[in-house]
């Protein structure tokens, strides 16, 4: 019996080793794939912004992004109302439609489920970033003021 417990503790900790390493990765805010059922309930979370990437499969240019949203996703951790997504155009055809994509990639912020900006900049890691910072801060600043609004209007 004396002879289990070692090995026990050991299988223990390498479960418990492996449990938090599965949380800790999971509660990133790394880039979060969107679908046709998930687009709309996801971007319309109150008081948050979404930087979403529209791209398909074959394209060379989106290709030639390779972990750049990947490492947005990774900076943008502790924004805790920004969110980065990206939707594959070639199986969400519908969505990309109705959110006017026409060319690939795109990229375009949401917040409070409207789109507030589209980014045609450079494509890197800090001026993305850049980026939906000072957009999520005006439409923050929109949407204090439009609730201002209709609160002198009761």
């Amino acid at each position: 019996m004396k002879g289990d417990h070692p090995s026990l503790l050991v299988t223990i900790l390498l479960i418990s080793s492996l449990l938090l390493s599965t949380f800790v990765h999971d509660a990133r805010a790394e880039v979060i794939t969107l679908t046709e059922s998930t687009f709309s309930d996801k971007v319309k979370e109150k008081d948050t912004a979404w930087f979403v990437k529209f791209c398909v499969p074959w394209c060379k240019h989106c290709k030639n992004l390779g972990s750049l949203w990947e490492e947005l996703g990774k900076t943008m951790e502790g924004e805790d109302e920004i969110e980065v997504g990206e939707v594959d155009c070639g199986t969400n055809k519908p969505l990309c439609s109705k959110v006017k994509i026409g060319s690939y990639p795109s990229f375009k912020v949401f917040y409070n489920g409207e789109e507030v900006a589209r980014y045609r900049g450079t494509r890197d890691v800090e001026s993305m970033r850049t980026f939906v910072l000072e957009e999520t801060e005006k439409a923050a600043a929109a949407a204090v003021d439009a609730q201002l609004e209709e609160d002198k209007d009761l």
